[in-house]
Parts: structure tokens; sequence; C-alpha cells
């Protein structure tokens, strides 16, 4: 098996259905296996099951989220490079397994592939094209989005794999890091297009944005307990930055912030036993990506 394109889904039914859609066309001649984890969906996505028979399916009963729903659905993967998406996200070239392969190809130390997000909900494809970067420069980058992305499979079991200590939010960054730890490179290219599929505004209204600043905090705050070795100043820029941006203009951005402070204090001794401190080197290199 060449490739595994890895999706992880809750309750977005139709825009997952959307994407195999596009998946089922673009993937036909190669050799390629989709493989979705429902994560305790009560929109009633198992339906698509029957939907779409070629798709390998894992259900769980039990909400894992979704860092943790990828560690259980990369250890089933068996193509030699990982392509994960989200249930939102789908790629606009019919070609993009070829360039994948392509670009891994024409960089032997890459170990992981970012791609361009076009983010959006568009017309058609083509108005869709026309929020693309006209570059296709390559260049290294710090960490991969995970709406989009390619890993070598290698690589990925190299590293612990996404983290079970971060729900949602930040967990690229944990495998970014470890990769760049061993000593693979994080390639951008532009070339490879994928529509995230995301109306900035209806997630303002249903406040989502709240919920993303409270899961973002936590586990950047995580992050590095778990990867520098001396956490103590990028914990102080974190909390400060995050307070005079958000917490002293909004009093639920406060609220959250608070509570989320003392969370973090809470379940420090649960998140010290997954202590992985990487060289001051990595990061040094990270900052200047």
């Amino acid at each position: 098996m060449d490739y595994s394109i890895l999706i992880v889904s809750y309750n977005r039914k139709e825009e997952l259905k959307c994407t195999l859609n596009v998946l089922h066309q673009f993937c036909e001649g190669y050799s390629c296996e989709v493989l979705v984890f429902l994560d305790a969906c009560t929109d009633g996505s198992e339906v698509l099951i029957d939907e779409f028979p070629w798709v390998e399916w894992t259900c769980s009963k039990q909400r894992l989220w979704a860092s943790p729903a990828r560690h259980v659905l990369y250890k089933q993967a068996q193509g030699t490079l990982l392509i994960g998406l989200d249930d939102d996200a789908h790629p606009l070239q019919p070609d993009f397994l070829k360039r994948i392969s392509q670009a891994f190809g024409n960089h032997p130390n890459v170990g992981i592939l970012a791609f361009q997000e076009l983010r959006g909900v568009f017309d058609s494809p083509q108005e869709t094209l026309k929020a693309a970067s006209i570059t296709e420069e390559t260049r290294y980058c710090s960490e991969f989005v995970g709406c989009g992305f390619a890993m070598k499979s290698s690589v990925y079991k190299a590293t612990r794999g996404f983290p079970v200590w971060v729900d949602i939010y930040c967990e690229e960054g944990c495998v970014s890091i470890e990769a760049q730890a061993l000593g693979y490179q994080i390639l951008y290219v532009p070339s490879i297009l994928i529509n995230h599929r995301v109306d900035k505004m209806k997630r303002k209204r249903e406040g989502k944005n709240y919920f993303r600043f409270k899961k973002q905090l936590r586990n950047e705050a995580n992050y590095f307990i778990v990867y520098y070795p001396k956490p103590f100043k990028a914990l102080l820029r974190l909390f400060w930055s995050n307070l005079k941006n958000y917490a002293v203009k909004d009093f639920k951005y406060f609220y959250i912030y608070v509570v989320t402070f003392f969370k973090i204090l809470l379940e420090l001794p649960k998140t010290l036993k997954y202590r992985y401190p990487v060289k001051m080197e990595i990061i040094d290199y990270k900052r200047k990506l």
C-alpha cells in the first residue's frame, strides 16, 4: 500500500460526505486506502458506512477527541505515506497523490509535507483557486497543520505519535518537534492545495473562538512543559500574551484564562509523565523558521 488517507470526524456528517466524494474521484487508480474514525458521533454519521463501503471505518462509542483518536487510527494505516485531512477539508488537484510522492522524492531528508491551506467556503473550485498563492517555492517550516499534510510512515512510527495528553489543537506541534528532534525536516509545499471549508463568521457566532482559546492555552502551556528543557520563560510569555491580547479585553476570555491556569496546575503531575525535553538547538532552529 502506497498511501493511507486518515480522517477523524465528529458530528460533521455532510462535511465528511463531501470530502469522501472528492477522495473517491481522486484516489481511483492509486494504491490507496482511506481510514475514517467516527469519534462518538451523535448526528447519524454512521449511515455513511453503507454509502462508502470502500472506506475502512472505526467507530468509537466513547468520545476520545481529535488527538487521541488520531493516535488510535494511525496505528491501523498500512501505507508508506500517511496523509492527514480534516473531515471538512479536501484536496483541490486530482493528481495530489502524485504531487506528494514527487515532493518526497525531490527532498529525501524531509519527513513531513505541509500543504497550502485555503480557508473558506467558496462557490466553486475556480473561486477557491483564486485564493491560492501563486508561488510554488517550497520552504522549510516549523510545523504542519492538521487539516492537510503528508508524512512518511517510518517518521511517524519513530515519534511517539499524536499525543494522548492533548485533546484537540496543538497536537501537530508535538509530532513536529519530535520528528525534528530525530533529524527530519518539515517542508511547506504551496503547490499542493487543500480547501479547508471553514465558515469563520459562523464559528464566531457559535462561540467556538472561546472554545479554541481554552484548548490552545492549556495545550500550548503543556507543550512547553513537555518539550522545553527550561519552560518557565516560555510559559511566562504565553500567559502574558494571552492576558494582554484576550483576557483583559473580554470577561469571558478572562474567566476561561483563570480557570485554565488552575487546571494546568492541577494536571501538572500527569503532564510531567509525558515529559520529553528536546535539545535547545531544535527549539532555536524552529524559532528561525
